[in-house]
C-alpha cells in the first residue's frame, strides 16, 4: 500500500497550492506531478487538474510513494561542499549522480541532495530543476554550481550563455594524440544513427574544445587538460572521439578500460563570477580517487613522472 497524507483546505485557492502550503517538503513542480499521475484525490475522487478549485475544509488525500523514498534517499547522499554564500553552492560532485530529474528516470538525483539541505532552493521557478545552473554526465566528477534564489541562478546561468566562465577538465584518453595540444571547432547535435549519441554533424550547435596532453603513457593513453568554450551535451566526450582519441573507459564513444571502471572525465577547474559580490572565483575539485589510481598506474607502467598536476597523494 502506498503512504497517504490526508489533509483538510484551510482556504479556498487552486488544488496544487493547498498541498504545497500543507507539505512544503514537496515543490511545486513535484505537487503538480502527483496531481496529473493521480495520486491526489479530492473528497475520495481522483483529481484531474492541478488548477482545480478547493473549497475550505474539503478532505485531501495524497499518495507520495516515489517522492518520499527519493525524498528519504537524498539525505544520505553526502555533498561535498567547495564553496558557499547566500546566493552560490558550489560541490565536487561525485561520479555515479545525476544532476537532474529527467523524463523516464526515477532515481535520486543531485538537485533532491541540494534541496533537502537548502529547502529555500526547492521555491526556484517552480520546477524540478530551479537551482541548476548547468549539468555534468552522470559518470562525470568535479565542479559543478547550484544557485539557491531565483536572482543569482538567472545572473549565473547568464554567464554560461554569455560564455563568460572557464571551464577546464581533466580527461585520459585513449592513444597517442599528435599533435600534444589543439582546437577541436567542430559543431555537435544528435547522432542519426543512434539516440543515444552525440555527433559531429554539419548542421549542428557550434563547439569549440581546447585539449593539451600533460602526460604521455607510450601509445595507450595520455592525460590531457582541455578547456571547453561552449557546454554541447557530451562535447568533450564527442570532441576526443571525433579526432581518434575517446575517453578512456566511455563505452558509449569508445571502450571499456581495465584502468577505470567510468570515463575518465573529471570536471577539473571553473571560474565563475559570483552572483553575491560581482568577485571572480576560480574553484578547483580535487582528482578523485579512481581518476587517481588510473594515473598512478599508468605512470607506474610506463615510467612517467608526474606533470603540473602534481604526485596526487
Amino acid at each position: 500500500m502506498s503512504p497517504e497524507v490526508g489533509l483538510i483546505a484551510g482556504n479556498e485557492d487552486r488544488l496544487d497550492r493547498v498541498v504545497t502550503a500543507a507539505m512544503p517538503a514537496l515543490s511545486r513542480s513535484q505537487v503538480r506531478r502527483l496531481i496529473e499521475e493521480g495520486h491526489v484525490s479530492v473528497e475520495g475522487v481522483v483529481a484531474e487538474r492541478a488548477s482545480a478549485n478547493v473549497t475550505p475544509g474539503a478532505h485531501i488525500t495524497v499518495e507520495q510513494p516515489v517522492l518520499r523514498d527519493l525524498d528519504l534517499a537524498a539525505e544520505e547522499i553526502p555533498l561535498s561542499i567547495l564553496y558557499e554564500d547566500e546566493e552560490t553552492l558550489v560541490l565536487d560532485k561525485q561520479p555515479g549522480v545525476i544532476v537532474h530529474p529527467r523524463e523516464g528516470v526515477r532515481e535520486v538525483t543531485l538537485i533532491n541532495a541540494v534541496r533537502s539541505r537548502y529547502p529555500e532552493v526547492r521555491d526556484i521557478n517552480e520546477t524540478d530543476r530551479g537551482g541548476v545552473v548547468h549539468r555534468l554526465d552522470r559518470d562525470t566528477s568535479g565542479v559543478i554550481v547550484f544557485a539557491k534564489s531565483e536572482a543569482s541562478q538567472f545572473a549565473l546561468k547568464e554567464q554560461w550563455r554569455q560564455r563568460e566562465t572557464t571551464k577546464q577538465y581533466l580527461a585520459i584518453v585513449e592513444g597517442h594524440p599528435d599533435p600534444r595540444e589543439g582546437i577541436i571547432d567542430a559543431p555537435l547535435g544528435p547522432d542519426p544513427a543512434d539516440p543515444r549519441r552525440r555527433a559531429v554533424v554539419e548542421r549542428g550547435q557550434s563547439a569549440r574544445s581546447e585539449y593539451r596532453v600533460l602526460e604521455q603513457y607510450g601509445d595507450d593513453a595520455a592525460l590531457a587538460a582541455v578547456r571547453i568554450y561552449t557546454g554541447r551535451t557530451h562535447q568533450i566526450r564527442v570532441h576526443m572521439a571525433a579526432i581518434g582519441h575517446p575517453v578512456l573507459a566511455d563505452r558509449l564513444y569508445g571502450h571499456d578500460s581495465p584502468y577505470i571502471n567510468r570515463q575518465a572525465l573529471h570536471a577539473w577547474r571553473l571560474g565563475v563570477t559570483l552572483a553575491s559580490n560581482g568577485a571572480w572565483r576560480e574553484f578547483i575539485a580535487p582528482v578523485p580517487q579512481d581518476l587517481r589510481e588510473a594515473i598512478h598506474a599508468l605512470r607506474a607502467q610506463y615510467g612517467v613522472a608526474p606533470s603540473e598536476i602534481g604526485p596526487l597523494e
